[in-house]
C-alpha cells in the first residue's frame, strides 16, 4: 500500500476528528475565499462605472448618496435641481467643462430605472446600439442588455412607469400609450447594461410638470405629443423644469480653477458637487473596516483548525505507535514514518481548502443571486481567481506546519521500546 492510500486511511479511520478539523479549517479558509471573490468584483463594477466622470452636480445632501444614486443607480436622489441654476454648467462654451450630461430620475420599470437624459451618456460606457434605433421621440426608450433579457423586452414593446424605483402596485403611471421600446443597447458590462434610456421631456411629461412650459414646441401637437422630435429639444429652453443631476467631465482634470469648482458650487450655490473618485473611496473605507474585521475573524478560526489538525495528529500517534513501530521492522524508514505523518497534514489542509473553496463560492452565488434582485448588478459565484492558488498553497502551508511535530515524533520512534511495551 502506498504512502497516500495509508495516510487517508489513517485520516477517516476517526472521522470526528476530521470533521470537526474540516469544518473549522474549511469557515476560515472559506470566508477569506469569499471575502477576496465580493471586495475583487465589488471594486471591479465600481472601478468600471467611475467612467471618467469628474464631478456630480445636484441637490444639496448625502455626496456619498448623491454618487450611489446618479453613478451606480443603488439609491435615491438627495433631490431636484433647477434648470435654471444647472444652466451655466451645460454652455458647450464653457472653459472648464467638456461634458456635461443631465439626468432625470424618478420612476422605473419592473425595479430597473427609467434614465431622461442624451445621448451624451452613451459615450460614458462605450454604448452602441444592437437592434433598433437609439431614442429620437418623446417616449421613445432604448434599453440597456440586461433589461431586454431579464425582461424578455423587444422591440416595439409598450409599458407604463412607475413612481420610484421598487415595483410596487399602486404606483404606476397611466400616461397615453405609456413608453415604446425602439432600441437595445449592445452589452458593455456597466450600469448603463440596465437603464431605460428616455428623453428628460418624457419624464417631465409623466408627471405633468410641463404644462405651458413648453408652449412654443408642442402647441401645435399637444403637451403630450410621443412623435415630438427629441433632437430639437434643448434643456435650457425650460429654466423652470427640474433635473436631478449633472455628470461632468472637465477638459483638462490638472486646471486648478477644474479642481476648486466642485467648492466653489457647494460655496456659493444652492446645489452640491461631489467627487466619485473621493466618495467611493470614502465608501472604501467605511466598507474595509467590517471587511478587515471578518478577515481577523476568519485568520482566527483558520489558525484554531490548524491547532485542531495538530492535536489529532498528535493524540493519534499515541494510538499508533505500534503500528508505526511494525512498519519499522518491516522496512520503513524513519523518513518513511515522517513524510506519512506529513502527509496526513497536507490531506486534512487540502480537505479543507475543497470544503472552504465550495463555501465561499455558493455563499457568492447566493449574494449574487440578492443583489441582482435587489440592486440590478450582477455578481456570480462562478469567478475563479488566481489568488485563490495562493490562499490553496498558504492551506497545504499550515497543514505542513500543523503536522511537523508529529511527523518529527514519528521520525523519533523508537523501535525497540515501543514493541517491549
Amino acid at each position: 500500500m502506498n504512502l497516500l492510500k495509508l495516510s487517508w486511511k489513517n485520516i477517516i479511520n476517526k472521522p470526528l476528528n476530521l470533521l470537526l478539523s474540516m469544518v473549522l479549517f474549511g469557515l476560515g479558509i472559506g470566508l477569506i475565499n469569499f471575502l477576496i471573490l465580493l471586495n475583487h468584483q465589488m471594486k471591479s463594477q465600481f472601478d468600471r462605472n467611475l467612467a471618467g466622470i469628474d464631478v456630480v452636480i445636484g441637490a444639496k445632501g448625502s455626496p456619498l448618496q448623491m454618487i450611489l444614486c446618479n453613478m451606480y443607480h443603488i439609491d435615491n436622489p438627495t433631490g431636484n435641481i433647477s434648470v435654471k441654476e444647472a444652466a451655466p454648467f451645460l454652455n458647450p462654451k464653457h472653459p472648464l467643462i467638456e461634458t456635461a450630461i443631465p439626468l432625470s430620475l424618478g420612476d422605473s420599470h419592473k425595479g430597473y430605472r427609467i434614465v431622461g437624459t442624451d445621448y451624451s451618456i452613451l459615450k460614458l460606457y462605450d454604448g452602441k446600439i444592437g437592434e433598433g434605433k437609439l431614442w429620437t421621440n418623446h417616449f421613445d426608450v432604448t434599453i440597456g442588455k440586461v433589461v431586454a433579457e431579464e425582461l424578455g423586452m423587444k422591440i416595439g414593446d409598450r409599458f407604463q412607469s412607475n413612481h420610484g424605483f421598487q415595483d410596487v402596485e399602486g404606483l404606476l403611471h397611466e400616461h397615453e400609450d405609456g413608453f415604446v421600446v425602439v432600441g437595445i443597447l449592445e452589452p458593455t458590462g456597466s450600469v448603463i447594461d440596465q437603464l431605460i434610456l428616455t428623453t428628460t421631456k418624457s419624464i417631465w411629461d409623466v408627471h405633468g410638470h410641463e404644462e405651458g412650459a413648453d408652449e412654443h414646441a408642442d402647441h401645435a401637437h399637444g403637451d403630450h405629443d410621443h412623435e415630438h422630435d427629441a433632437n430639437g429639444f434643448n434643456l435650457v429652453d425650460f429654466p423652470d423644469e427640474e433635473i436631478t443631476s449633472l455628470l461632468i467631465k472637465f477638459r483638462n482634470r490638472t486646471n486648478f480653477q477644474a479642481l476648486n469648482l466642485p467648492r466653489n458650487i457647494n460655496e456659493n450655490t444652492d446645489m452640491q458637487a461631489a467627487a466619485p473618485p473621493i466618495e467611493i473611496n470614502r465608501l472604501y473605507s467605511m466598507i474595509g473596516v467590517g471587511v478587515d474585521a471578518l478577515r481577523n475573524i476568519a485568520i482566527i478560526i483558520a489558525l484554531v483548525s490548524a491547532f485542531s489538525i495538530f492535536i489529532s495528529l498528535f493524540s493519534s500517534l499515541k494510538d499508533r505507535q505500534y503500528e508505526l513501530a511494525l512498519m519499522r521492522v518491516m522496512g520503513a524508514g524513519r523518513n518513511k514514518l515522517f513524510l506519512l505523518i506529513l502527509l496526513e497534514g497536507i490531506m486534512l489542509a487540502f480537505v479543507g481548502y475543497l470544503l472552504g473553496f465550495l463555501i465561499s463560492h455558493i455563499g457568492m452565488e447566493v449574494l449574487a443571486h440578492y443583489a441582482k434582485s435587489s440592486y440590478r448588478y450582477s455578481f456570480t459565484g462562478w469567478l475563479f481567481l488566481k489568488e485563490e492558488l495562493g490562499i490553496l498553497g498558504v492551506s497545504l502551508l499550515i497543514g505542513i506546519i500543523a503536522a511537523i511535530i508529529p511527523a518529527i515524533s514519528a521520525y523519533r520512534t523508537d523501535i525497540h521500546e515501543t514493541l517491549a511495551r
